[in-house]
């Protein structure tokens, strides 16, 4: 049996929809889990409690790390270092080994491509809390006392994925034939990674005795577009007659007096306002044999669930 703390989210659902494929048993931990598969065990806990974590590990062989806090520094600060300890302590105790589904904060501003060697250098709060507990479980690893591995992600696009800034601002807005929406400046190259990729490839690598001890990025579509390349075929998806439209800093300001989660994000801007090319060249090396979805065919999907909703 495999584990899945804090589930719920839309990564946590597509590694359990792979793993269960596998033919994997899967167990769901959070505050209210609910089943993904007919077959999935339910197992109510918080991560903050650490005896709760313990228990909720026990019997199983790997577990998924991949909680989304809310978006909200000072929740960060306080809860995340405590998530992580748990998590660790827990994995330990049971002999479990651990997948950490992480992001790319911790990198912050980079010139060039992300890779798996790119140096830890947060260029934002959020960053230097991530930077923290990956350093946290990087220190663990190298002990030897834990085996664990680092998934990471480019930012998000996918069906069904709320968390994402362009279901927000782009699928939502043109699915209502409204023009689409992006920060800053539509000029820079920005990746995104494909939600049932990086679940399903996170599965594999938890499943891949090889992978361990290793910070891997997930498998995302190395045609990297510009923001405005981006929304131009969005739109073209949908089959829209709109204009995009480039949102300021100063508006941005403006939305973030009246919208937290905008004010939260003010100043993750510099990845907009730089290109953030995210490189999964390891991944494909090791992994040859792996089908991702291209831009192409992942907006097509993505159309495909606006239309199955409407």
């Amino acid at each position: 049996m495999q584990v899945i703390l804090g589930a719920g989210g839309v990564i946590a659902k597509h590694i359990s929809i792979e793993l269960n494929r596998m033919g994997i048993a899967v167990r769901q931990v959070s505050r209210n889990p609910k089943k993904v598969n007919n077959n999935d065990e339910l197992f109510t806990a918080s991560l903050l409690d650490a005896d709760q974590v313990k228990k909720s590990v026990m019997g199983c062989d790997v577990a998924y790390l991949t909680v989304g806090l809310k978006y909200d520094l000072n929740v960060w600060r306080v809860q995340w270092p405590v998530v992580m300890r748990n998590v660790i302590s827990a994995c330990k105790t049971h002999n479990v080994k651990l997948v950490f589904f992480d992001n790319v904060y911790s990198y912050g501003q980079c010139d060039g491509k992300m890779t798996e060697k790119t140096n830890i250098n947060p260029s934002s709060n959020k960053g230097e809390v991530r930077a923290e507990v990956l350093n946290m479980l990087l220190s663990e690893m190298s002990t030897g006392k834990i085996k664990a591995l680092i998934a990471r992600s480019a930012d998000f696009y996918g069906p069904d994925t709320s968390q994402s800034f362009l279901q927000m601002m782009v699928f939502d807005n043109l699915a209502k034939g409204k023009s689409p929406q992006w920060m800053i400046t539509g000029e820079k190259l920005h990746s995104f990674t494909y939600t049932p990729d990086a679940g399903r490839a996170t599965a594999l690598l938890g499943n891949t005795e090889d992978a361990f001890g290793q910070s891997w990025h997930l498998p995302t579509d190395p045609g990297t577009m510009t923001g405005k390349q981006f929304l131009e075929l969005a739109t073209k998806k949908f089959g829209k007659n709109v204009k995009p439209q480039v949102l300021s800093g100063w508006l941005l300001r403006v939305i973030g007096w009246m919208i937290p989660a905008v004010r939260e994000n003010h100043e993750m801007l510099y990845q907009v306002k730089h290109d953030y090319v995210f490189d999964s060249s390891k991944f494909f090396q090791r992994f040859p044999e792996y089908r991702y979805k291209t831009y192409n065919e992942g907006l097509d999907e993505i159309v495909q669930w606006y239309k199955s909703k409407a």
